[in-house]
């Protein structure tokens, strides 16, 4: 998190130095600033400082998008005359076991339309989450494990 503010830091330095303070001279700083702290990385104790924040951009534009198709989902549903929906309470699982990850896929799970957290075990070994379509556990963990923990995973790496 301090390499990302520095970075923002050398992006706004870059603008100001440019003598141009626009989005697109920013992002060119902010670019130039990554390609610096990679370099500098191994120095300052984060070797993967870009790696990471590709992949938490990649985490958080693939939120967007199950939000999206959760959304969609769980509206036609309701505009249905007949409900699709079978709620259920699962048991995930979990690999990720730090404090901050755990808490990142919990909110994530709900702030998805249809899902809900609910608890998570006292050893941190399993998440407890509503889901409306619990139809087959099975492919509501397998969905969980597959894209927001596997990828919160690669971003805490």
């Amino acid at each position: 998190m301090i390499l990302f503010a520095l970075n923002l830091v050398l992006a706004l330095l870059w603008a100001m130095a440019s003598g141009d303070v626009s989005l697109l001279t920013i992002g060119s700083g902010f670019l130039v600033g990554m390609g610096v702290l990679h370099l500098v990385g191994p120095v300052l104790g984060d070797s993967r400082y870009a790696v990471r924040f590709w992949r938490a951009l990649g985490l958080g534009l693939y939120f967007l998008f199950e939000l999206l198709v959760s959304s969609v989902r769980v509206a036609f549903d309701v505009l249905r005359p007949t409900f699709s929906m079978r709620p259920a309470i699962i048991q995930i699982p979990l690999d990720v076991r730090d404090d901050v990850q755990v808490t990142l896929l919990a909110n994530l799970i709900s702030l998805t339309p249809g899902t809900l957290t609910l608890d998570v075990s006292d050893d941190k070994t399993n998440l407890y989450v509503h889901a409306m379509y619990g139809d087959d556990p099975a492919v509501v963990v397998g969905g969980v494990k597959r894209s927001f923990e596997r990828r919160i995973q690669e971003v805490f790496r």
